[in-house]
This record gives C-alpha cells, structure tokens and sequence, in this order.
C-alpha cells in the first residue's frame, strides 16, 4: 500500500465515525447556558481557573539557533533548534523541534487524529494515531479531563466534519485551517439549535462533550438544563459521566426520532450514522411536550468568533483543535488569554502557529529531558517571535508533549524525542497530523538506514533506503549495494556490522553511480552514564541459576542491551559462568558468605551481589496488628488509609488502600498512608533494592516511600515518578546508592500532586499496596564484617583498631583539606577486599553489598554500576594508592570524624 492509498484510508475511516446534519445557519445569537470554571479534577482546573490572566513579559536574553532541518514530505520539513535563555542569572540550554508545513504545497495537509479509529473516548498515543491514520508526522493535541471518558475541552474538526464543539470557558482558543487552506487561530463560542416538527426549538448547547462547570452563567453544571448531541464517535455508555444530572435521552436515526427514554439513559451506544439527544431540567420538559417518536427532529449549528462576532461554518473547514492560551499575536508575545499558574514552570511544550502570509503551520514541541531544560510559557513565546511566527497559541504540555516523525525514506514514524517520562507514550484524546496526498515520483536519492549507536560486539543490519521526488519512501531493495567503513571501529559485510572498538566511522553504501553514507558511534566506557545488571542481587548457593542481562546508559540517555559479546565477568568469593545471559554458581568458596559477579565492559564496571540472603517478605498486611492512618500536608485534603480485603486478582488477600480527595486543597499537595503512628516499622538491616506490589490509579500522580534512617535523617525513595497504570504492577526499586544508614523505619507510602505541570495529575485516586518486600544481603554479607573503630593520624604510620595499635607502611596525609589513606588498612579493619587493575590504574573496592571502582586522578568514580562525581581523586604516592577517605568510606557504609586538635581521623562501623 502506498502512502496516497494510506492517507485515503485513513481519511474515509476517520470521517466514517462523524456526524454532519443538515446545513442550515442560524443568525440570532442563543439565550442559552452561560458556563463558568470547570468541573474540579478535570485536566486543567487550574488552568482554566476564571481568575485574570497575566500580562506576558519576553524572555530576557532568549536566542533560539536552528541545528539542521531534513524534508519529512512534499511541504513539511522537520527543523531542530537549540535555545538558550537566562533564568536568576544562570544559563539554561534546551531543544525543540519543529515541523513546518507549507500550505501553497497541494499535496500536504493537516488533520485531527482522534482516540482509536477516530472515536472520542477511546485514548491513544500520538505515535498509535499516527500509525493508524498514515499520518507522517503529527503532535500531541488539545487539553483533556483525565478523569473523564477521553473527548477534548475545545472544539474539534476532523476531515471536515464537526467532532466536539468549543467549550464555553473564557480565553481559550483554537486552531483551524479552512478548505482553501488558510490557518485561523480565534476564540469560538458555539450556537445550535433543536426545531421540532411542531415548530417548536430549543437551544442546543452542544455535540459531544464531557461534564464541566460554566463560566459566568447562573448553572455550575455544564448539563443542567441543557441539551447535547452525541454521535457515533463518542463510543462510551455513559453520555457523559459525573455530569450531576439524570438524562431523558432520544435516539435520532436519518433526522427521525426513533426512541424516547424519559428520566433515564438509552442502554445502547449510539448506532452508526445516528445521534442521540441527551436532555436534561427544561431540555427534557422539552422533549416530552415536543418530541415524538417517528417525526422529524432538526438539528442546526454555527461555530461564532467571539472576537469579530463572524459566524463560521465548520464545514469550510479542513481541521480544528482546541488549545489554550493564546501566546503570539502580530509576531509579537501576547497577553495571557486566561490563567497559566497552573501550567508554570519549566516543561514540555506543544505548540501550533503560522507566518504572517499565512504560508507556513509552525508545529512546535520542546523538549524537557536529560537533554534539554524545559521553557516556560513566556520562554515559548519568544521562541515562536525567534523562528517567525505570527499567531500562535499553546497546546496541551508537560508529560502529554510527544511528536513523531518519518525520518527521510523510511516508512513509518518514529519517537522525535524523549517525552518528561523517557519513551513512554501518554495516551490522549487527540492530536494534529501531517499528510500527504503525493503521488510516487522518481527515486530523488538513497540513505542509509539503521542505528547511529553501538556498543564494543554488537551487530547490526544497514540497508539502503530510496526516497521520491515528493520525498516519499521508495523500494530500492534491488540495489545490491557495496560497504565499506571508515576508522576501524566499525567492520562491514553485506551490510552487517559489527562494532570492534570505541571511535565515530562513516559506513558508506555505493550502488552504481549513487552512494550513500552515515555516522556510527561506538561507545566505549568513558561514554555511559551507567551499566545496569538486570538481577542486581542473588542468591550465593551452588547450582543457583540467574538470568543477568546487562544495559547500558549513554551519556546522552540511550539505554542499549550489552551483547554479551562485550561483557568481560570475574567472580569473587565463588566459581561460576555466564552464557546465554545466566549466571551459574558452580562452587562457593568456604566460608564465603558474600559473593560478587563482577561485569567489565570496556573497564567500566557493575556487581552483581551474591548473598545466602534472598528477598525478605518484610510486610503482605494479613497480620498487620499495627495502626495506619490517613495523613496530609495540605488543608482541604482528605482521604483514608486502611488495610482492606483485596478484590479480583488480589482476592482472598488483605492489602493497604489509600484513598484521597486533592481536589479542595491547593499547592503542592501530599497524601499520605502512615505506618504505626509516627513509628512506623521497622527495616532491620541494610537493603539493596525494595520490591512492592503497587494497584495503580492512572492519575499520573507521583509516588514515594519515606523511612527515617538509623542517624535520624529522612530518606525519600521514588516508587514511581508518574502512576500511569491501572491495576496491579510490581515495582522494584534500587536502594544501593540511595545513602541510607540501616537500621531504618518505614514511615509511609505516599501520593504526591505537584504545582508544576498540576493540570495534568487527577486529585482524586485511589491506589494499594502489597507484599513489601526488601533484600537485606546485609542479613549475611555484611553480619561477618568487623564492627568497632579504628583511628589513624595524619603523618603517622600506626592505625588503633578497637584499641590495639597496628602498623602502618603508608601514612595518612592532607592535600588541598582532604585526607588520603591506603584502603588496605581500612578494609583489613572493617572487612572487605580490592582488587587492582595496574593497567587500567583501576582499584575496585567490595565490601558488603557494595562495589565502588575508582581510577587514579580521576574524581568520577562507579558505585554498583552507576557513574558519580566527586570532589577529590585517588592517588599514587611511594607506590601505595591512596584514596580520598571520607569518600570511600562513606560510600561503603562507614562514618568518618576528624579531631582538628589533634588530627586523628576515627572511623567507625
């Protein structure tokens, strides 16, 4: 199927779900329902709060520098930027990217993709539209009620036919572009009309919307009194839900009424081709003294510019989406439209904007990720002015912002950039799309395809790929291409290659006259950030099996599956294997209790920790006979926190259900479930990672752990940085560098609702807990080491451990105010071994449940796989490695005190 075929199927499934009545205008403006703020929990209660918007100031010292652009089609070209902006006096630097597409191009378009198979109700991902309708690129689109059954605030148009009309809420406006292909950005309010075949009307309030409270008019219900059409696209039962209101629904099949249900809802989704009129209050009275089953029922609409009172036909349009704000007006930054202190911050952007000769759609997202800082509003709209827009409004952001593009010659489109939560796609109601309509052309020319990354053994597949003169992908499969690689990092065979070495090559592909070529990286240890065993602890037992794949993390945030090729293991306290990506303890080593697998991959290091310990059930709440409590930091929040009977896959099981109610409090606001009062339990000896079954609410909402450690400090563990499941999910949580000093106390499980991106998170939840779960190695590995103090002095050559004198061949010393010491006495005192790498001027040390690899004159150092930072390097001095001490031992479990006086250094266990 060729692209045209797939933009055509696309287009009739999408149009195939909507509803068009009879074209006849009204020219009087409606007395009907004034609405005012919106129904609290929804996406935006905040946001579309009716206070007075702010006066947008330009972002002091903003430049935006343009990093490349390719063609993704015929008239759409992909461009990325890089920004630079100050804030409180320090520079910030992030990305956007943006598509910008030529309207005076026939053959590309824009369109709305909605849910699935172009129903409202029905959430997807903006790479699951683009996939489904043909879309080559496309963004994330309108706000939305989380809570709610999945159908956008503002107005939509898909195809031409009119989705969802506007809410009426203040300030908020839309985007469109008319069939003769000119863009619009204005505020809409909409006017429709019911005429039975008595004559007698009704005002219709509109088509296909969720609940929510008005703006300005007496009802604080959107459906109070009021009459709403609902066609087939809207899929869910419900028409809508929580709209505190009980419906008299009529089904309307070819204009013609068919079924009246007085006082209740019609038990049937709304057929094919027909609607059903949902009544309420004097809308429902009506209905039962106008209505009829078997006559007719008109139904008429307009869409009215609120600031030049024109009237618009929504079929003259191609597309409409609801947005926000508007942000850029006559080229310059504009004054808030409504409130934006819930949207604050420093965020993921989405945004839609066009030139001032009306030629160019500016399709905008910023990224906010390891690579980039985020803008805030008045950021973004100095980088709209920046790259040329003339009006332009804001889009839903934050954790929604996603955009998917077709790289040039490939066929489908592909994640743009790391959403705020990594590759994950946020499911949504709608979203803009980019088409074309091009006819194949003539092979234009050919590129490589495959990934641009590798690690030291790793094989992958190249192929050359062909694009038209529309810039459409074209089969070029015939083409036997030769190879060849440059550098010596990278060997090629018929277009496989294999990664030997660290280093950037360019593999070249040359068929006939045509040639193509590429730049791939190798990535060598000093590149990742991270190596990440899959089983970070495991069980030290003869015969024991564990599955161990191995990633790594880039410095710039790619996560790639070690081959295990490129992986190097030494094991230490036990004989084992690795193949197929299983650890295999063969023999423990007498009287070994801890054991490591340690994996190299080009000298950068992870442990894995083996321990007669395994998980430790350490709560499942069938015999809790302590209390829990429902606490929170905010007035206005409440909720509960239980210990219940489980339900469905938990039933038969008790677990602990918190249950919260955000939605009168304000700020940053917690919910918390408390452990025994303001004891809470205790954990009893130090642990590696957490394991805890979590039913997840889909809120979006942020999800910690609170202990208080054995120094009485608080320690904070994220469960989950965003809840974006529903039902059970086990998560699993590293504790290995987390710093806390055990013996600790859980004190709670919380939920937190952040003021940053605030409009996205629902304020109502519930989720539970269960099977609590640590692995305590500690509870083995660490119970032989040696406990006490010992004491050194600077320059002398003795250590006092628990008060026996030793000797000493290496001095501590002071450079630059820290202390260096041989880690040979310290291990031999507290217990532990190193091993050292003469080659590499690599000293790893292994104590307990930690592996610390430090290099000489380096300060950047690895604990459990995961590189740091520190403020002092190891050392070389008459042959002996000195390490910073307060680094180290601090790393591994121990405290440090310095006496001035005298200048003795006590370490203690």
């Amino acid at each position: 199927m060729n692209e045209l075929d797939m933009g055509k199927k696309s287009t009739e499934q999408t149009r195939g779900n909507q509803w068009s009545p009879a074209k006849k205008w009204i020219a009087a403006s409606l007395a009907g329902v004034i609405w005012i703020m919106p129904v609290v929990g929804s996406e935006g209660a905040g946001w579309l709060g009716a206070g007075p918007a702010p006066v947008a100031q330009a972002a002091a010292s903003f430049s935006a520098t343009k990093l490349s652009e390719e063609v993704v089609t015929s008239g759409a070209m992909m461009m990325k930027y890089k920004f630079t902006t100050v804030r409180s006096g320090k520079s910030a630097t992030g990305l956007a990217s943006v598509i910008r597409v030529d309207l005076n191009n026939p053959y590309v378009s824009l369109d709305v993709m909605t849910g699935k198979g172009g129903n409202l109700t029905t959430r997807q991902s903006t790479g699951g539209m683009a996939a489904e309708t043909g879309a080559v690129a496309a963004v994330n689109g309108d706000y939305f009620n989380t809570g709610g059954e999945g159908a956008p605030i503002g107005g939509q148009v898909s195809g031409g036919v009119l989705v969802s009309t506007p809410s009426q809420l203040n300030g908020m406006y839309a985007f469109a572009v008319t069939k003769d292909r000119k863009p619009i950005i204005d505020e809409y309010t909409f006017e429709g009309m019911l005429t039975a075949e008595d004559g007698s009307q009704f005002p219709l309030s509109g088509v296909n919307k969720g609940a929510y409270n008005p703006e300005g008019g007496s009802s604080t219900y959107s459906h109070a009194n009021a009459a709403y059409i609902y066609t087939d696209a809207w899929t869910a039962l419900e028409r809508p839900k929580g709209s505190s209101t009980t419906p008299t629904e009529v089904l309307v099949e070819n204009d013609t009424i068919t079924q009246i249900s007085l006082d209740s809802a019609l038990p049937v989704t709304v057929p094919k081709g027909a609607y059903i009129l949902r009544t309420h209050g004097l809308a429902a009275q009506f209905v039962k003294a106008h209505l009829v089953v078997g006559q007719k029922l008109n139904s008429t609409y307009v869409l009215r510019s609120k600031t030049t009172q024109q009237q618009l036909d929504p079929s003259t349009l191609q597309m409409m989406i609801g947005g926000h704000t508007i942000l850029v007006n006559n080229g310059k930054a504009s004054s808030f439209s409504r409130s934006t202190s819930s949207i604050g911050g420093y965020r993921a952007r989405t945004a839609l904007g066009y030139s001032q000769d009306g030629r160019y759609v500016y399709v905008i997202a910023a990224e906010k990720n390891s690579n980039s800082a985020g803008l805030s509003l008045t950021e973004l709209q100095s980088f709209m002015t920046n790259i040329g827009v003339w009006k332009g409004i804001n889009l839903d952001g934050g954790g929604s912002t996603t955009m998917v593009d077709r790289p040039l010659a490939e066929t489908s489109t592909t994640l743009t950039f790391n959403t705020e939560y990594g590759k994950e796609q946020r499911t949504i109601v709608n979203g803009v799309g980019v088409y074309t309509s091009a006819p194949q052309g003539e092979v234009k020319g050919i590129k490589i395809s495959g990934s641009s990354v590798l690690l030291i053994g790793q094989k992958a597949t190249y192929s050359l790929k062909g694009y038209d003169t529309y810039y459409n992908p074209v089969d070029v499969a015939a083409a036997n291409p030769a190879w060849t690689a440059s550098g010596g990092s990278v060997t090629v065979n018929a277009g496989e290659a294999t990664a030997v070495k660290p280093g950037t090559v360019k593999l070249k592909a040359t068929s006939g006259t045509a040639s193509a070529e590429t730049e791939v990286t190798v990535l060598g240890g000093e590149d990742l950030s991270s190596l990440i065993a899959g089983t970070a602890t495991a069980p030290l037992q003869a015969g024991a099996t564990v599955s161990v794949p191995v990633s790594a993390v880039s410095k710039s945030g790619a996560t790639i599956a070690v081959p295990a090729t490129a992986l190097k293991w030494e094991f230490i306290g036990f004989k084992g294997s690795v193949g197929d990506g299983k650890l295999k303890v063969e023999a423990v080593d007498p009287g070994v209790t801890t054991g490591y697998a340690i994996a190299r991959y080009d000298g950068f290091s992870t442990a894995v920790v083996l321990s007669t310990a395994a998980a430790t059930a350490w709560e499942d709440f069938e015999n809790a006979n302590y209390p829990f409590t429902f606490t929170t930091n905010a007035a206005g929040v409440t909720g509960t926190a239980a210990v219940v009977a489980g339900s469905a896959e938990r039933a038969g099981s008790k677990v602990l259900s918190l249950s919260y109610d955000m939605s009168a409090g304000t700020g940053k606001m917690y919910a918390y479930a408390q452990f025994n009062g303001t004891t809470g339990k205790d954990i009893p000896a130090a642990a590696t990672s957490m394991s805890v079954d979590v039913m997840g609410d889909m809120s979006l909402n942020w999800m910690r752990a609170e202990l208080t450690d054995a120094s009485g400090k608080t320690a904070y563990i994220d469960l989950a940085k965003v809840i974006d499941w529903n039902g059970w999910k086990t998560l699993n949580i590293d504790l290995s560098g987390s710093g806390i000093k055990f013996p600790a106390s859980l004190k709670r499980l919380y939920v937190v609702n952040v003021e940053e991106g605030q409009d996205e998170r629902a304020k109502t939840g519930t989720v539970a807990f269960d099977n609590i779960s640590f692995v305590m190695p500690s509870l083995s590995s660490e119970a032989g080491l040696p406990k006490g103090t010992a004491a050194m002095s600077i320059g002398g050559k003795a250590m006092t451990v628990n008060g026996t004198k030793r000797p000493i061949d290496v001095a501590p010393i002071v450079k630059d105010g820290s202390t260096y010491v041989p880690i040979k006495y310290v291990l031999d005192a507290f217990g532990g071994n190193a091993v050292w790498d003469a080659k590499t001027k690599k000293i790893m040390v292994l104590r307990g449940a930690k592996a610390l690899d430090l290099t000489v004159n380096k300060k950047e150092f690895v604990l459990n796989g995961k590189r740091q930072s520190a403020e002092v390097a190891p050392m070389i001095l008459n042959a002996r490695t000195l390490v910073p001490l307060r680094l180290v031992t601090e790393q591994l479990g121990l405290t440090v005190k310095w006496e001035q006086n005298t200048k003795t250094v006590t370490i203690e266990s």
